[in-house]
């Protein structure tokens, strides 16, 4: 088979990524990964190669160990945003990877946007 679904999980995460690469215009990237037990997320600065800041549901200061629901990705979004607020970053791009934009994905770049950061 050739379009599997890691086959098709790639093509999208590549043509996601190409795209922010086309358009970067020096800001950072907000990547999202997501498994079936835990989401993460990171501020990525390319030009240097850097993680500036991160945030994961298998943090116990968040509160939401354990849980895959969109309520713990909410209180992921606003983590995020609140450490990008003080590493001073106000802008990033939003890499969803090769992950559809809906359900656990969508709430965290929604309350990352309530929190101020401009995705």
């Amino acid at each position: 088979m050739a379009n599997s679904k890691q086959v098709l999980f790639q093509k999208r995460r590549l043509r996601v990524r190409n795209k922010l690469r086309k358009t970067n215009s020096g800001r950072m990237r907000l990547s999202v990964h997501r498994s079936n037990k835990n989401i993460s997320v990171q501020l990525i600065d390319d030009v240097n190669g850097v993680t500036v800041a991160s945030a994961s549901s298998m943090e116990k200061a968040l509160g939401v160990v354990g849980k895959n629901n969109i309520e713990a990705a909410t209180k992921i979004g606003a983590a995020i945003a609140e450490r990008a607020k003080k590493a001073g970053v106000e802008e990033a791009y939003f890499d969803r990877g090769g992950f559809l934009f809906h359900g656990r994905i969508k709430a965290l770049a929604d309350a990352a946007r309530e929190g101020g950061l401009k995705i």
